[in-house]
């Protein structure tokens, strides 16, 4: 196993020491196949206080509390959950998700573009991710990218199709390190087909992969480090995140 790196040495046993239900848990019992993880957190908060969202369990870790919601939206319930940011925390995360039983996953956030000429708001959908975290890597054999589940990413553009929502495929770049965002890797990441860049697309991917369920992502363009200088465009304020969690609710629940 032994390599001259320690990220490159891969250990493809399902058993590991700690386990994401413990051996005898009880878990709860309701919790929906179809999930939406979603990085916006005022729209979780906003569905919870009104009541639409009903607790069904609850993770914790330093952080604090990360409870697991239920909605239901039609007659039809969804998980709905905020993964925190950052690939570690949420890939354990979702590994916990898929021991209470969840299955099919549409994640929804923002990304950083690499390309000015994508307006902030557009709607950017991950077909695969260049692997430059490190959480992916304890997944899956080391390789330069991972790729979405392609039924999820299916299902994501024939409800942007049906809503009329202008959308770009493409492929993003997960970074464990934002303020590493150099202009030389900005360029050689647009070299390799990259639009966009976030921090958790490929360990989603990676974890999907390895416990065999559905993910795909939808992100929507925010912050611009395409040029010399940053450009934050204003990207927490952007009017569509409460429109794509919708739009994700509907993806997910057609799988």
């Amino acid at each position: 196993m032994r390599q001259p790196y320690p990220i490159l040495e891969y250990d493809p046993d399902p058993d590991a020491v700690i386990r994401p239900a413990a051996d005898g848990a009880t878990l709860p019992q309701g919790v929906p196949e179809h999930c939406v993880i979603t990085f916006f957190r005022e729209v979780v908060d906003g569905l919870a206080a009104s009541g639409q969202a009903q607790p069904i369990a609850s993770q914790r870790s330093e952080a604090g509390e990360h409870p697991v919601y239920t909605l239901d939206v039609g007659s039809r319930p969804l998980a709905v959950f905020h993964p925190m940011v950052g690939a570690p925390l949420a890939a354990g995360l979702l590994e916990e998700l898929i021991a209470l039983g969840c299955r099919k996953f549409v994640a929804c956030g923002g990304c950083g573009v690499l390309d000015s000429e994508i307006a902030a708001g557009h709607v950017v959908v991950p077909v695969s991710a260049v692997r430059d975290e490190g959480t992916s890597y304890h997944y899956l054999p080391p390789a330069r990218e991972v790729s979405a589940s392609p039924a999820a990413v299916a299902a994501i553009e024939q409800t942007l199709l049906r809503h009329g929502v202008p959308y770009l495929l493409s492929k993003t770049w997960t970074t464990d390190a934002f303020y590493r965002e150099t202009r030389a890797k900005v360029a050689l990441r647009r070299s390799e087909g990259c639009a966009v860049v976030e921090m958790e697309a490929a360990a989603f991917f990676a974890v999907a992969q390895f416990r065999q369920v559905v993910f795909a992502q939808m992100l929507y363009a925010g912050d611009d480090v395409s040029g010399p200088e940053w450009d934050p465009r204003e990207w927490q304020r952007q009017p569509v995140r409460e429109r794509l969690f919708w739009l994700a609710a509907e993806a997910c629940l057609s799988l």
